[in-house]
Formats: C-alpha cells, structure tokens, sequence
C-alpha cells in the first residue's frame, strides 16, 4: 500500500481463495485475508481456484473449443481436483476430486464427446489422462493466480453475489488422525 501510495482505508475489498488446495495453507490465508478486512473495515470475498482459472481464460473460438471446460488443479498427490463448466452458464456440478485413470469417464458422463477445453495447473496431466478423448483442447500455463482471484471476485461483486463469511473447499479429509492411545474416551473412533 506504501508503494502505490495509498491508505489501507482505501480498499473497499479483500479478495482471497479459498480452496482447494492445503488444509494448512488456505486456512491460514483465509485467516489472514479475514484479519486483513476486519482491520480495515472492508468486505471479504472468497472465490475458489477454480474461478480463477476460468476469470484469466481468453475468448476462444466457440467451435472449436466448445463451451465445455474442465479445470484441473493438482493436489499434490496422485488424485487431480477438478470441476467442469459450461462456459456461458458456469459449473454443471461441485468440485470433486477423480484419478486421472477415470477422468475419461467422469468427463463422458457429463459432456459426452462434446468439444472440451482443459485448463488449470494440472492441465498437462488430465490432457495425457483424456489423450484418447477427441475435440480436447489442452491449455498449458493457466494456474490460478492473483489476477484470476482479482477478476472472479470482482465479477461476483458486481453481481451482488457476496457471502456473509467465506468458508474454506476442502476436497478430501485430513491427514491427520488421533492415535487411540491420545483419544479420550468420550470420543469413540471415527
């Protein structure tokens, strides 16, 4: 704020993601994004990564790209977490996770043989899982980024579409578990 010369009574919104991704890392940035509004008395508004993706993708040609899109982000492990849009209405369904040996179907399922574009930072790796999928485009270098939070938040703030308070998109369950020894008694196992 410093640098562009500006008080930090000038934001009137801070913008942040909200998943998917670490259970750490987007719960301490969601954290720090909240402290940062209640401070400066801005409004807080939370997109996924998904979003983002889709707020930095260009105007491509609509026959051959088709209106269908799969983001696919990595999770660090062998499953990829993804979600599918149509392009002029938005998500056909909520994020999930799906390994990449049955994205072909997960993608059959819901677009047929429908013209696809794939983006997201683990474009590359759902495009050599749909390799054998026709009409599929594959866009390289489309991770979400600030820009694409910037964009997808200032698009739902234009909308009107704000939430009370952003709550986190976790896609899978933690890793963490309490040994039997360290649980109390008033709390069976799960």
């Amino acid at each position: 704020m410093r640098k562009a010369g500006l008080a930090a009574s000038a934001l009137d919104l801070i913008a942040t993601t909200v998943g998917p991704g670490s259970f750490t890392g987007i719960r301490v940035g969601l954290a720090a994004a909240r402290g940062i509004a209640l401070a400066i008395g801005a409004r807080l508004i939370g997109v996924t990564g998904f979003e983002a993706v889709c707020a930095t993708l260009p105007a491509l040609d609509h026959d051959r790209c088709g209106g269908f899109l799969l983001i696919a982000l990595e999770s660090r492990r062998e499953d990829l977490y993804i979600q599918l849009f149509e392009r002029a209405h938005g998500p056909l369904g909520k994020p999930t996770t799906a390994m990449p040996d049955t994205l072909g179907e997960v993608v059959s399922k819901a677009v047929a043989e429908a013209p696809l574009l794939v983006a997201g930072d683990a474009a590359h790796r759902a495009g050599l899982a749909l390799s054998r999928r026709p009409n599929t485009i594959i866009m390289e270098s489309s991770a979400p980024d600030a820009v694409g939070v910037l964009r997808a938040s200032l698009r739902r703030w234009r909308r009107g579409e704000l939430s009370e308070e952003p709550l986190p998109v976790y896609l899978r369950s933690p890793d963490v578990t309490i040994s039997s020894e360290h649980r109390s008694p008033n709390h069976p196992s799960p």
